[in-house]
């Protein structure tokens, strides 16, 4: 906060206006201590699970954050939840500011890589129960997995399907979910995409909506295997190349 300094009246003495002028730079100092700012703010505390919010408005969950080959502090979400360029708030803590910025989104696998300011955040390998300690190979079908997201919370499933980029798994996933960690154990297997109805023969069957984690009468979620968005950010280069979880 900038306070003018008061002008002395013409009767004045040069003691009395000095005095006038420390005075007011003591009130200045203290009111810019006490003040809110973003320079002041405490780091926003972040890692596989949170919430975000990017561009203001768009809320979605956070896959992991750790370092890049380059040191950089680095975090993944779903690309569908955002555009490059976009800042990053952490959703705890919107009146710290922006803590990051999109530097990459790719539509095909639909992942997104953040750079966080490292002064800014204080990145976490646990969020609730879940905790991520490195990166698994695929699940296969019938292996349980877990997610977690910022709207419904951690949750396991059934793995149902797969192929070389996604799975299908009996997790809840309600919008804000996106970009969710999936694990097994404390693994990081995949990003959390969204949901599909089940269909058969171009028909949808099955399309029911997650209501709550603890009820598993609902369609399956998808999720990207985070190999695959690994080995595509590793293609590309730059930021979040090499990345290894906190």
């Amino acid at each position: 906060m900038n306070a003018a300094t008061p002008q002395p009246r013409p009767y004045a003495t040069r003691a009395t206006a000095l005095v006038r002028i420390v005075l007011t730079a003591i009130a200045a100092l203290v009111i810019g201590m006490v003040s809110p700012g973003h320079a002041s703010a405490a780091p926003a505390v972040l890692g596989g699970g949170s919430g975000i919010v990017i561009g203001q408005h768009a809320a979605c969950t956070l896959t992991t954050i750790g370092h890049d080959n380059a040191g950089r502090l680095v975090g993944l979400t779903a690309g569908h939840c955002t555009m490059r360029g976009m800042p990053v708030h952490a959703e705890h803590a919107l009146t710290a500011g922006p803590i990051g910025v999109v530097v990459l989104v790719d539509v095909v696998h639909d992942y997104a890589v953040i750079v966080f300011d490292p002064e800014r955040v204080t990145p976490l390998r646990s969020v609730g129960p879940m905790v991520i300690a490195g990166v698994g190979a695929p699940p296969q079908p019938g292996t349980i997995v877990c997610k977690n997201g910022r709207t419904s919370g951690y949750g396991c499933g059934v793995v149902w399907d797969q192929n070389e980029s996604w799975f299908r798994n009996q997790v809840c996933s309600k919008p804000g979910d996106s970009g969710g960690p999936v694990t097994v154990g404390d693994r990081l297997v995949g990003m959390n995409v969204g949901h599909v109805g089940v269909t058969a023969l171009g028909v949808t069957v099955f399309d029911v909506a997650c209501q709550h984690p603890q009820v598993a009468v609902h369609d399956p979620a998808v999720a990207t295997q985070i190999g695959t968005v690994f080995a595509d950010i590793d293609r590309v280069g730059g930021p979040g190349a090499g990345f290894r979880p906190f």
